[in-house]
């Protein structure tokens, strides 16, 4: 089995595979830099030294490279803001859905890797969960045998950034259930399940998000919530992978319609 690994911000290298090589992979959608063993393939979705802001993020281009690659399965991990007030800070968030009603890309274009009319594959998803659920279970039992602090389902929002949202749409948000937020995921997300990928996202609380506490989070509070993060994420990501070798994991995708 080969894993896939999609990282986001302060988490820019996997301190696992001593074979992984570094690579550029030349995609239709563009050039992507990541690191490759027999059975991983990592990217950072920022770059190193978080170089890339949201907007500037190739996420066609990330999952063609995945694809070509031939991963088996995907895990995306993201830093989140909390829209749940009852919802613990420097928790995993193993997600069980997804809010993404725009499906659009950062550019504003529609998030599909089938934009040719007629292109071979192109349909519309119709799903019933947007996560691979034995995926999932793998990585809900990895956090309980290894006692992590977690919460085992939640609403994934996507929202489009590099700007951060006010009070009232994060209400908005609230309204639809959503559970956190960040700005990278929900692309990565669609584009997966379109090429037959299954994918997993699992969250990290840094900050409760604007208007959800009476009083915003202290900057040294997220800053140490995200020096927690990349430490347990990866804590995560490795123990998973160990206990994933042999397996093969339905997509959540339930048909698509041509």
């Amino acid at each position: 089995m080969k894993a896939g690994i999609i990282t986001g911000s302060g988490f820019y290298d996997l301190e696992m595979d001593s074979e992984a090589k570094e690579r550029s992979v030349k995609t239709k959608y563009g050039q992507v830099f990541l690191l490759e063993s027999s059975d991983l393939v990592f990217i950072a979705r920022h770059g190193r030294g978080h170089k890339l802001l949201p907007n500037h993020i190739n996420y066609r281009a990330n999952i063609q490279a995945m694809k070509e690659l031939g991963v088996d399965c995907i895990i995306g991990t993201t830093i989140a803001g909390i829209l749940n007030p009852k919802i613990q800070l420097a928790h995993l968030i193993i997600f069980d859905d997804l809010y993404f009603p725009e499906n659009r890309l950062p550019s504003g274009e529609i998030c599909t890797i089938y934009d040719k009319i007629g292109q071979k594959g192109r349909g519309h998803l119709i799903w019933g969960k947007p996560f691979s659920q034995s995926l999932r279970n793998y990585i809900l039992e990895t956090a309980k045998q290894n006692k992590l602090d977690h919460y085992d389902k939640g609403i994934y929002g996507y929202v489009n950034g590099p700007r951060f949202n006010t009070a009232p749409e994060v209400k908005a948000l609230q309204q639809a259930k959503v559970t956190a937020i960040s700005q990278t995921a929900g692309p990565e997300i669609v584009l997966a399940a379109e090429l037959e990928i299954p994918y997993q996202l699992v969250g990290f609380g840094v900050d409760y998000a604007n208007g959800v506490k009476k009083e915003p989070t202290p900057i040294e509070v997220l800053n140490q919530n995200m020096e927690k993060s990349k430490t347990i994420l990866q804590k995560l990501i490795i123990e998973t992978i160990k206990s994933i070798k042999e397996v093969k994991f339905d997509q959540g995708l339930v048909y698509r319609i041509e």
